[in-house]
């Protein structure tokens, strides 16, 4: 049997798509709650690759709150790097050299084009940190782009 996989904008949304096609052949990853709502039957439970997999919630705001809220805060950001050799490289030794530790980097490509790649990363540390303001200022010369996107508390995982 082989398995073709099918993007959907979230969980839920693939188990009422599921629910509407009608087709015995399709199914969805999503919560029993999903299933229940959108008459859907449970093939199997627990099927993720870790037992400590979690889901990050996010709050959005129309005016961001940058207060430091914790002792040990989290910051996320988006960036493009400049078309530049080695930008990549060079726009993260400013977390390196000031002890910062990033969390999360993950890669997307602009408007589909191999010349433009969008950045989306977690830091340990708030922006008034002295370490993680250098850092940002120094990823700032390197990029064409750069947005923070929010600060918030570490979860008490991390400690």
């Amino acid at each position: 049997m082989r398995i073709k996989g099918c993007v959907s904008p979230d969980n839920a949304r693939a188990a009422r798509d599921v629910a509407a096609w009608g087709d015995k052949t399709k199914a969805a990853l999503a919560s029993e709650l999903a299933g229940e709502i959108y008459g859907l039957d449970v093939l199997a439970r627990n099927i993720e690759d870790h037992d400590t997999n979690t889901t990050r919630f996010l709050i959005m705001a129309r005016d961001p709150d940058m207060g430091r809220r914790a002792d040990h805060m989290m910051t996320t950001f988006v960036f493009r790097v400049r078309n530049i050799p080695a930008a990549l490289y060079k726009a993260m030794g400013g977390f390196a050299t000031n002890g910062v530790n990033m969390t999360k980097l993950e890669s997307y490509m602009v408007d589909g084009s191999f010349t433009a790649t969008q950045f989306y990363a977690d830091i340990e540390g708030h922006p008034d940190d002295a370490n993680v303001k250098l850092a940002l200022e120094e990823l700032a010369y390197f990029t064409s782009f750069l947005k923070i996107l929010g600060t918030y508390p570490a979860a008490s995982v991390r400690d």
